[in-house]
């Protein structure tokens, strides 16, 4: 995969004033979305640019993004009043009340030295201010990634939290009948362009998994019918055998410096917690129980890891120290638990519930209280987080019919209010997505 990074030259950020009257609290629930002008960018007649249509594919994905966000709409460019090159100078910010446009998106592209030079406003139109402003340099055929990156500074500054978009999603591709399913890992952009397959699904894989900190993930593959765990580097595809394991092994995941690999591994019959150092692939026993502990996550800081177990008579979630001690259960509602995973700000756990015949995604706080569940379907499972903490997605299983007869399976996004449900298109069945951390 090419390197992307290598392409962004740094950025110049030439105005930023603090005053603006537009802002969203996103903390709410189901709220009214705030509406923005997102105007083409202009360009400098080069037909390197025409051709492409870049002005027009930058506006769209910076208009999808923010719109599939759940917090912004965009207003259609056929109410535009002002529609020329002046207005990336000055707006007639009259002319943009009076189609209800609360903030404006201006943009210019050049050619300098065979670079792509990104210069994008935000406008403030009730202030008459411009808030926001960027100049980015990359090369042309990373026109896509740029429109994510402004996407992201709009959401920033007009919502206060970080954004979401130039971030990338791998997953369990899955392809033939439920019980011959080929299974490869692939991978794309949040918004699902830039697909593409990671493996040849001649090997079973399963939970692939964002290193924190790197462009790589980790996974289990069976290898001859036997369960290994695997590193494998985005950037250079370059593959690694992280050990061989006797018996069966769950859900490798990294620790959030990215020097570690947690998992859950049976011996003898009985599955319990174990850490490996990558450093010196030195492994350590963290819990020693006649139930089955999986599916282990730790905390943003490290101190804490969350996991499954059914030591009491049902699958609950614990909370441990990272070293193993003061295991204590913290799900305390109906039904059986699954999958949880540490929210990126670390104030809650997402989870995988099963009550009452159904399937629920939820959250709750990191001692077990002020449970949410988000959202139910017949099945769907395994949480993953946006980088922000405010976005989950999972998969969920489809019924053909009503008799249950085939199925498939893709992938959703909702947010944390519980109001914003989407799926996500991918050009084949996917399972077991994970999110990665902005690309940067």
């Amino acid at each position: 995969m090419k390197k992307l990074l290598a392409y962004l030259l740094p950025f110049i950020l030439f105005t930023n004033i603090s005053y603006a009257i537009i802002e969203i609290d996103i903390t709410e629930g189901n709220r009214e979305p705030l509406p923005l002008a997102i105007s083409e960018f202009f360009h400098d007649n080069n037909p390197e640019i025409i051709d492409k249509k870049i002005t027009e594919n930058i506006r769209t994905v910076i208009s999808d993004d923010l719109e599939r966000s759940g917090l912004f709409s965009s207003i259609d460019d056929k109410a535009f009043i002002q529609n020329n090159r002046a207005m990336h100078l000055k707006p007639r910010f009259a002319d943009w009340r009076l189609i209800k446009a609360q903030g404006l998106l201006t943009g210019e592209l050049t050619i300098e030295d065979d670079r792509l030079r990104v210069e994008f406003r935000l406008w403030d139109t009730f202030a008459e201010k411009e808030i926001e402003g960027l100049v980015l340099i990359t090369t042309i055929d990373n026109w896509r990634r740029i429109s994510h990156m402004i996407a992201d500074k709009i959401y920033e500054r007009l919502t206060g939290e970080e954004g979401y978009f130039d971030t990338r999603i791998v997953y369990v591709a899955e392809e033939g009948p439920k019980n011959k399913r080929i299974k490869k890992l692939a991978i794309m952009d949040q918004d699902g362009a830039n697909h593409k397959f990671l493996t040849s699904g001649k090997e079973l894989v399963l939970t692939p998994r964002f290193n924190p900190v790197r462009q790589e993930i980790t996974y289990l593959s069976y290898f001859k019918n036997l369960p290994r765990v695997y590193l494998l580097n985005i950037q250079t595809g370059i593959q690694e055998v992280v050990g061989d394991f006797p018996g069966m092994t769950f859900a490798p995941r990294f620790s959030p410096d990215g020097g570690k690999i947690i998992m859950s591994l049976a011996r003898e019959g009985n599955s319990d917690l174990y850490v490996m150092d990558l450093t010196n692939r030195v492994v350590e026993r963290l819990t020693d129980s006649p139930a089955i502990d999986t599916s282990p996550s730790y905390s943003p800081d490290g101190k804490k890891i969350t996991f499954n177990s059914d030591r009491g008579g049902s699958q609950q979630i614990y909370v441990m120290d990272s070293n193993g001690r003061n295991q204590k259960r913290i799900s305390k509602q109906g039904g059986n638990y699954a999958t949880p995973v540490w929210s990126p700000r670390g104030d809650l756990i997402a989870f995988t519930k099963f009550y009452q015949g159904q399937y629920f995604i939820g959250v709750m706080r990191t001692d077990g209280s002020g449970e949410r569940l988000l959202t139910e379907n017949w099945y769907q499972e395994a949480p993953s987080w946006s980088s922000n903490g405010r976005v989950l997605i999972f998969y969920r299983e489809t019924k053909a019919n009503d008799a249950g007869d085939g199925h498939s399976s893709s992938i959703w996004s909702i947010d944390l209010t519980g109001f914003n449900e989407r799926k996500i298109i991918t050009p084949v069945d996917a399972s077991d997505p994970s999110w990665s951390k902005l690309i940067q």
